[in-house]
């Protein structure tokens, strides 16, 4: 998982709650989430909730996928949050020269470990933030998972920083905003924030969508569709040109 970097045209200073929420993100996978995410990733044996969750992973990551070209020879992509690296792998098959940035450098070194031997020519890894500008220009991202935590706000204006420098499609995934998962949420609320993880924030596609215009957004921002597996749900969206 990654972080996502929240700023102001004018300053390009992070927003002050921004601050806040990905502290407790990188705490929560230095502290116990790498291992949980090892697992959930591999073929090893998981329990039956996890492994509704491993299904519904998969098909979304498949879904994203689907959005970009078959043959990726000569594109190069930025897979945001890439975690333990399988769509890091996915993408290299298809030929493109992927940059893997993760917040964790636990995963980045599990995603290296991963990674076939003859694709880690088109692979660099990078462990810090996704929407480092020095990562420089990109034919596509993809962003699984990696922004679930953060506000309509937050998100605007990582998309806002990543639009400039990517020619394609930015493909990435929210927490959609339903009745169970607003639950979840109110629920998770009444513990104490060092007795938890980071608490997913559910989003309204019209309202991330004014958002995103609001920090400067110029494209329009479509729903892709919402993939539901047992305790997984999530929805894909994007921004093309």
């Amino acid at each position: 998982m990654d972080r996502a970097v929240t700023h102001t045209p004018a300053d390009n200073k992070p927003a002050p709650g921004y601050d806040q929420t990905r502290a407790r993100v990188e705490d929560y996978f230095d502290r116990s989430a790498t291992k949980t995410w090892e697992r959930l990733t591999s073929d090893a044996p998981v329990s039956r909730i996890r492994e509704t969750v491993r299904k519904g992973r998969d098909r979304m990551r498949a879904l994203m996928l689907s959005r970009l070209p078959d043959d990726l020879r000569g594109a190069r992509i930025l897979d945001a949050g890439c975690g333990p690296g399988m769509a890091t792998i996915e993408l290299a098959k298809r030929g493109a020269t992927v940059v893997a940035a993760d917040i964790s450098p636990q995963l980045i070194d599990i995603a290296e470990l991963r990674l076939p031997p003859e694709l880690k020519r088109q692979v660099t890894f990078h462990a810090g933030d996704m929407l480092d500008r020095k990562l420089g220009q990109f034919d596509a991202v993809i962003a699984m998972d990696s922004l679930i935590y953060y506000s309509a706000e937050d998100i605007g204006t990582s998309l806002a920083s990543l639009e400039p420098r990517v020619n394609g499609p930015i493909v990435f995934t929210v927490a959609p905003r339903t009745p169970a998962l607003m639950a979840m949420w109110y629920a998770g609320k009444a513990f104490p924030r060092s007795d938890r993880s980071p608490v997913m924030i559910p989003h309204a596609h019209p309202k991330l969508a004014k958002a995103a215009k609001a920090q400067g957004v110029r494209r329009m921002l479509r729903p892709i569709d919402r993939i539901t597996s047992g305790f997984y749900i999530s929805e894909a969206m994007e921004l093309r040109p």
